[in-house]
């Protein structure tokens, strides 16, 4: 038996005696390896003695990027899979001691925080529309009931953050990172806001004003293609939806005191973020942030909640109220998963073999993260720090309206 088939039957023999694992591995020789005596759910077949590499020390980064690489063939439904790779790593890890790298603060200038951006959103519009629900709404949906649909989700999303900041007609409103404009529209035509919304997407600014003209809103929102730093004026309310992640952890506090600087006294703001559930700032487990850092996010980073809240008020702001949504994100994401998997066809016409691998794994791999608590997200109501205005209610009742009889 030649060397790299020696070590991976050891392998195979330990693995088998840590779990049973409803895995098939075929190797390029033919040989083939079943780590449990049950059927198999999911088959790896590798297509030469280097895929052994990426197996032999089952990272979620190393497993993934042998995917997306095409040094590992994957059969199976894509649940599976993704439970039996978590499954791989847990059991390496195990044995191994090892969990992911520490905590490395990223460095973040302007021309790299545009270049990230445009990495990740200037995909292809038509792109996203494949997997997104019709407003284009990326990032996590409100089941107010558990069962509503993407489009419905993502529609209440947006009318519990503008509720919980108490938007009123007149008020000046400003969507930091403001996507394809769905929360922009909704301001202005449902609550009566005078909206501001800035983007870096060069993709999401052309089809968000293209949006806005089309609903005839162009007197009530203004678009800019801008970086946040460089906004000026003072707003009512402002909003941060899925954006803050790309601000850095050392760019925190100045994040949020730039936020405060554009506050008027009396108003209210809304963080809308992802965050991650390790409190000794490791990276997600078992690699996968390493490898959401290599191709999906470059530059993304998540921050503890409590760091958040230490931020927050650095900046200058008080935080009023926090909700946690880690449950809605896990249902949008599969969600998202499962279209991406239904619209597979017409998603290989507008991206690459290799990013689609990305985007597939991504997906389903951020549920299973959300899921099962490595990851969370979190929506916080501020306002300027010590200030005591009548703006927000004394209770939550506000929040959550009676709906109308019908």
């Amino acid at each position: 038996m030649m060397f790299w088939e020696k070590k991976f039957s050891q392998w195979v023999a330990r693995m088998r005696h840590q779990a049973v694992l409803p895995l098939r591995v075929i190797l390029w020789n033919g040989l083939q390896f079943d780590l449990a005596e049950v059927t198999p759910k999911v088959t790896v077949r590798l297509p030469g003695p280097s895929s052994l590499t990426y197996l032999l020390n089952p990272s979620l980064k190393n497993l993934a990027r042998a995917y997306v690489e095409g040094k590992l063939h994957v059969e199976g439904q894509l649940q599976s899979v993704i439970e039996m790779a978590n499954a791989l790593a847990e059991k390496s890890f195990s044995s191994t001691g090892r969990l992911g790298q520490l905590f490395r603060p990223l460095a973040h200038t302007r021309s790299q925080d545009k270049q990230a951006i445009e990495y990740h959103y200037d995909v292809s519009n038509d792109f996203y529309q494949k997997f997104l629900d019709p407003a284009m709404v990326y990032s996590c949906a409100y089941f107010e009931e558990g069962n509503e649909s993407l489009a419905t989700a993502q529609e209440k999303k947006i009318d519990h953050i503008l509720r919980k900041i108490a938007v009123k007609p007149g008020d000046r409103l400003l969507d930091i990172g403001c996507g394809w404009g769905a929360l922009l529209i909704r301001a202005a035509e449902k609550f009566g806001a005078q909206c501001t919304g800035i983007t870096l997407s060069e993709n999401q600014y052309t089809l968000a004003t293209q949006r806005v003209a089309h609903a005839g809103l162009s007197e009530k929102i203004q678009i800019h293609f801008m970086d946040y730093r460089d906004v000026s004026g003072k707003f009512d309310r402002i909003t941060s939806v899925g954006m803050f992640e790309h601000v850095g952890l050392k760019n925190l506090p100045e994040y949020f005191a730039k936020i405060a600087s554009l506050l008027t006294d009396d108003g209210l703001a809304l963080n809308h973020g992802i965050t991650t559930t390790n409190t000794d700032h490791s990276t997600a487990r078992y690699g996968a942030g390493e490898f959401i850092e290599q191709y999906v996010f470059p530059l993304g980073e998540l921050p503890h909640i409590g760091r958040v809240l230490t931020a927050m008020q650095e900046g200058g702001l008080e935080a009023r109220d926090v909700e946690n949504l880690r449950r809605h994100y896990a249902q949008t994401c599969a969600l998202w998963a499962e279209n991406f998997e239904n619209n597979s066809k017409q998603i290989r016409a507008f991206i690459d073999e290799r990013r689609y691998r990305i985007w597939r794994v991504y997906l389903a791999g951020c549920a299973h993260a959300f899921r099962n608590d490595w990851i969370s997200l979190n929506q916080i109501v501020c306002s300027k720090a010590g200030r005591d205005a009548d703006t927000l209610a004394w209770s939550r009742k506000y929040m959550y309206p009676i709906p109308d009889s019908p």
